[in-house]
């Protein structure tokens, strides 16, 4: 699968580029528009977007899938090697190969989270994934023993080689593992983090949804 974006970064479209016979899965909400002939398959719930994911099959001529978030904002597409896995803020994909596996349950959020299911996913294996980034894009590279503080909220992804800790911003405020309500991440370099302008909850406050 190829990925071409336009309209970036104010309101990104992504379009999907499947070979013949190629399959991706998408959430089914985000499509905007196939080349005709593409196959959809409708998927049950499996708890990672905003809604029921779709796999979106090319025909014999190949085909293409365009996908776009639910809220303004830029698309961000990364290219796993199987060398490296990404950790990436829960609900933020909009689509997926194939060859790649998400899991909330990676042993490395168990120094993050303890037991519980966090707001991150894992995502491992040799493919594409394609992110909905609500706002504008910021990459930021850490160089060896550099450090930065993350709210939550504002936090798109990071390499799963960046050392990352959890902690409480007041001891005395309501605090959640599940939304990031209340915590504030610290990452340490080497490592990548990506992180958004806008927070998805602020965006849903603002278009009344």
């Amino acid at each position: 699968m190829q990925v071409r974006t336009r309209h970036t970064p104010a309101f990104g479209v992504a379009r999907l580029l499947l070979a013949p016979g190629e399959a991706v899965q998408a959430e089914a909400s985000a499509m905007l528009a196939t080349s005709y002939g593409v196959h959809i398959e409708p998927r049950s719930r499996g708890g990672r977007g905003r809604s029921k994911p779709a796999v979106f099959t090319a025909g014999t001529e190949g085909g293409w899938v365009d996908i776009t978030p639910a809220f303004p904002g830029d698309v961000h597409t990364i290219d796993l090697d199987g060398t490296q896995g990404w950790c990436v803020s829960r609900g933020s994909w909009l689509a997926v190969t194939a060859t790649l596996r998400a899991d909330a349950q990676w042993p490395g959020f168990h120094a993050l989270f303890g037991a519980e299911h966090g707001f991150l996913e894992h995502a491992t294996g040799s493919g594409t994934l394609v992110l909905a980034c609500c706002g504008a894009l910021d990459t930021i590279t850490l160089s060896p023993g550099e450090f930065i503080s993350v709210d939550p909220a504002h936090l798109l992804g990071y390499s799963d080689d960046t050392q990352a800790r959890l902690r409480a911003i007041s001891q005395s405020g309501p605090q959640s593992v599940r939304t990031g309500e209340g915590l504030i991440l610290d990452f340490a370099g080497p490592g990548t983090v990506l992180t958004q302008t806008r927070t998805p909850r602020a965006m849903a406050a603002l278009l009344g949804h």
